[in-house]
C-alpha cells in the first residue's frame, strides 16, 4: 500500500510538472491539484503508520519508508516526529501533548499555529524554498505552485483538521480514555477526507491497525 501511494504520487507529480499544460478555464487542473493533495496526504499517513511500526514487519524497511515518505511531504524529519507522535498518544489532550492546543486558544487558527510551531522547522522552510527555486528553473512556475507547493499546504491543513482538530476539540466524556471522537460511519467519505483517520477514536484504541484496515474497527 505504501509503494502504491509513493509511486502514484511521484508519477502524477512528474506528469503534472513536466508534461501537463493546464487550461485554467476548465475544471481539470483544479481537480488534478486536489488529487495530488490527496496523494500528499497519503504520504504523511504512510509516514504516520511507520511511526506505529505497521508499514512493514521489518523494522529497518518500516523506518526507511517512514523516513522517505515524511521527507517527500515537505521535508519532514521522521526521527524528530517519532517521539512527538508517541507523546501525543501517551498524553492525548493534555499539556504534554504536542498536538494539542495550549488550553487557552482552542480555536482552529491559534491551535493550528501552535501545531505548526511544534512541527515545522527552519530547515524545512529553507529546503522547501530552495526546492521551489530549483523546480521553477526546469518546469513552468504555475505548475510548480499548483501541483507541488499548493497540495502540500492543503494536505497539511487537511491532516490537521481531520486528524487533530475535529477529533480532539471540545470536551470529552470522563470515560473516553482516548479523549478522541470519530466521525459517523461513512467509509467512502472517511477515505476521501483523510484515509479513514476521521475514525480517530478507533485509531487511538487500536494504533496497531494500518490506515487501510482502520475502517474495519468502526462499529
Amino acid at each position: 500500500m505504501a509503494g502504491l501511494i509513493m509511486v502514484t504520487w511521484a508519477g502524477l507529480l512528474a506528469f503534472l510538472l513536466a508534461f501537463y499544460q493546464p487550461d485554467w478555464r476548465t475544471p481539470w487542473p483544479y481537480l488534478l491539484a486536489l488529487l495530488q493533495t490527496h496523494l500528499y496526504t497519503g504520504l504523511f499517513i504512510t509516514a504516520h503508520d511507520a511511526m506505529h511500526g505497521v508499514v512493514s514487519p521489518h523494522k529497518r524497511l518500516n523506518n526507511a519508508i517512514g523516513l522517505l515518505t515524511a521527507g517527500l511531504f515537505a521535508f519532514n524529519w521522521f526521527p524528530g516526529m517519532l517521539p512527538k507522535h508517541h507523546a501525543h498518544h501517551r498524553h492525548v489532550a493534555t499539556e504534554h501533548d504536542p498536538d494539542f492546543h495550549n488550553g487557552r486558544h482552542p480555536g482552529f487558527l491559534p491551535w493550528f499555529a501552535r501545531f505548526a510551531w511544534n512541527y515545522v522547522t527552519l530547515g524545512q522552510v529553507v529546503l522547501m524554498a530552495a526546492t521551489y527555486n530549483v523546480l521553477k528553473l526546469f518546469f513552468p512556475q504555475a505548475n510548480v505552485i499548483a501541483f507541488w507547493m499548493l497540495p502540500a499546504i492543503l494536505a497539511t491543513l487537511q491532516l490537521f483538521y481531520f486528524g487533530t482538530y475535529r477529533p480532539h476539540r471540545g470536551e470529552h466524556a470522563p470515560d473516553n480514555a482516548h479523549k478522541s471522537r470519530s466521525q459517523f460511519r461513512h467509509h467512502l467519505w472517511a477515505f476521501v477526507s483523510c484515509y479513514f483517520f476521521g475514525y480517530h477514536y478507533e485509531h487511538h484504541d487500536q494504533p496497531y491497525l494500518p490506515w487501510w484496515r482502520l475502517w474495519q474497527a468502526k462499529g
